[in-house]
């Protein structure tokens, strides 16, 4: 008998079908020579410090740093999750081969691999890699299954990953919570959370501490249109005032008119965290509804996995799109413009350099139904991008006209889309406020011309910086707390950004229940427990976002390959130590 295991019974539900395993039983599906269960999400967990020894069931400091010898796992407290392992332990028991069919990521093949080991499976296992639940998804799965050691790096950066919260995560808390709390109020302390908070409060102190100061900006209005002063703004009145009395009374005369056509080309398509921030920027959605939203919306089969950190497809999709296009019937009129000829396929969508396990998160082409409000939206944006990368660019045409009075010298430029192209796809959305830009039709200028025209010198105040949407503060997560507007350069950025795309939003999610953090309309607040909290915290190692960037870059390398998973623990154990030891001899307030 072959038993696949999958992580949810709606993934259970999918395969079963496919592989002709129609008859119900409990906890499983059977027929055709297979048995089909599922987990419930995570069935095991590392065990906890006081499950080692009972040295370690009380919180004192003179018990840390907690370093078990061996980790081991146990399974997790809830009656539910207990009697489906001991349904899938009683499978295995029985199997001839096993098929991890768990999610197709880190998460996944660690709750597989973790619930294997605790059911001490001994027979042969296949690995199930898919980019999407539909039939045809899951027969060429099925078709080209993997030895499980094939996926042995990705399972120890998971493990890792896993051990290195547990070692910060218990330590750290009970570290600051003996010592600073006085043990009446839990200080939580995680391996990505406290940087994350860190950014948050840092933000906060910066529009706190903000001084503004004066500034004057010289604008002029010549047959409708505003110029600007060349040089920008003007830190002294005096300078201001200066200009302004050059330009009173003189005409106002074009020294130059240049025209600069241009392409611009469709966004891209979505991973994660630039669909999670497209949802909370137009409708306001969490990034915790957006993950759970997009995540039912695969399990329907109608987009792809979601988990995912790229923009990009790899080039063996490209022969499915167009059957994929003709399933979206409900975007008929969109999608007719593209048939008939073959479907552009530029290099910025396709790219086998730039997919690992993944490509973006697309349509599949199945029709949906009977779709919730959140479904709908978080649909639509997918299946909108998915359409715009077969369309031609947008073509515009940028004009500048330079102009001078007095000596003063101004600037104005004017944008306007000739072909919208790609853009028709998006007519109707809600626009992002952030790149929202004005079709601008100037009117002929000619060099030379010379007239009237109404100055204005305006004082301004300096703004301080913006507190963090969940939109931005996920973008920092991304960056480590750099602020980056170029796609390319983000994309590079990603390596060594705090946590992963699939765990930001659960980070952001505990933050709020323990009270670190509030919403203020859009905006997130960092509360008073969470500002004292990062305050205590001296040690740059626990707080900074670069830092925990980097280790996050170890841990992809761990799945790559290119670093040793030993040689992390040793680091992360080394650390440890040296911040337990550091704390210990601090002088500071204890929260009263």
């Amino acid at each position: 008998m072959i038993v696949c295991i999958a992580e949810k019974k709606s993934v259970a539900e999918s395969i079963a079908k496919v592989l002709g395993a129609s008859a119900p039983r409990d906890g499983f599906f059977e027929g055709n020579g297979y048995q089909v269960t599922w987990a419930l999400g995570h069935l095991c967990t590392l065990k906890e410090p006081h499950d080692y020894t009972e040295m370690w069931q009380r919180w004192s400091l003179g018990s840390l740093p907690m370093i078990p010898p061996k980790f081991g796992i146990k399974l997790m407290g809830e009656r539910s999750k207990e009697r489906q392992f001991n349904i899938i332990k009683k499978l295995i028991e029985g199997a001839d081969s096993i098929i991890n069919c768990g999610d197709a990521g880190q998460e996944g093949e660690l709750i597989q691999r973790w619930i294997m080991q605790k059911a001490q499976a001994k027979c042969p296992v296949k690995r199930l890699w898919v980019s999407s639940l539909t039939e045809e998804a899951i027969k060429e799965g099925f078709a080209t299954l993997k030895d499980q050691s094939e996926y042995k790096s990705l399972y120890e950066a998971g493990l890792c990953r896993a051990i290195g919260d547990w070692l910060l995560g218990m330590n750290a808390t009970r570290l600051y919570t003996l010592k600073y709390a006085a043990n009446k109020q839990v200080l939580s302390i995680g391996r990505v959370q406290t940087p994350t908070l860190a950014l948050i409060v840092k933000r906060q102190n910066e529009i706190k501490n903000f001084v503004p100061k004066p500034y004057w900006e010289l604008k002029t209005k010549y047959r409708e249109v505003t110029f600007s002063v060349t040089e920008g703004k003007f830190e002294k009145k005096e300078k201001a005032e200066e200009a302004l009395q050059k330009i009173s009374g003189e005409p106002f005369t074009v020294t130059d008119v240049s025209a600069k056509k241009g392409n611009e080309l469709p966004p891209r398509l979505y991973d994660l965290t630039s669909l999670q921030v497209d949802c909370n920027k137009k409708y306001g959605m969490t990034s915790d509804v957006t993950l759970q939203t997009i995540q039912s919306l695969y399990e329907k089969k109608y987009t792809t996995y979601p988990r995912v950190d790229t923009t990009y497809l790899s080039e063996d999709i490209y022969p499915k799109c167009e059957n994929i296009l003709k399933g979206m019937r409900d975007y008929a009129s969109l999608i007719a413009p593209l048939m008939g000829k073959p479907l552009v396929k530029s290099k910025k969508v396709f790219d086998n350099k730039k997919v690992t396990d993944h490509h973006a998160i697309i349509p599949t082409g199945v029709h949906p139904q009977a779709l919730t409000e959140n479904e709908k939206r978080v649909y639509n944006l997918v299946a909108t991008h998915f359409i715009a990368i077969f369309y031609p660019e947008c073509k515009f045409c940028t004009t500048t006209v330079l102009g001078e009075s007095g000596g003063v010298q101004f600037k104005a430029t004017g944008k306007q889309i000739t072909d919208p192209g790609w853009r028709v796809v998006f007519a109707g959305e809600p626009a992002d406020s952030d790149k929202e830009e004005k079709n601008e039709l100037m009117p002929a200028f000619v060099k030379g011309e010379s007239g009237p025209h109404t100055p204005d010198l305006a004082e301004k105040m300096t703004q301080p910086p913006k507190p963090y949407t969940e939109a931005t503060l996920l973008r920092a997560m991304e960056t480590a707390g750099k602020s980056v507007e170029d796609e390319e350069l983000r994309d590079l950025m990603k390596e060594n950004g705090i946590g992963r795309p699939s765990t930001r939003a659960e980070i952001i999610k505990t933050l709020f229940k323990r009270n670190y953090i509030r919403n203020e309309k859009k905006n997130i607040i960092a509360t008073d427990t969470g500002v004292e909290l990062v305050s205590l915290i001296r040690n740059e190692l626990l707080k900074s976002a670069e830092l925990t960037g980097q280790w996050e870059k170890k841990l992809r390398d761990i799945e790559r390959k290119n670093y040793e998973a030993k040689q992390f623990i040793a680091e992360l154990k080394e650390m440890l130590i040296e911040v337990v030891n550091s704390v210990l001899r601090e002088n500071s307030t204890i929260i009263r």
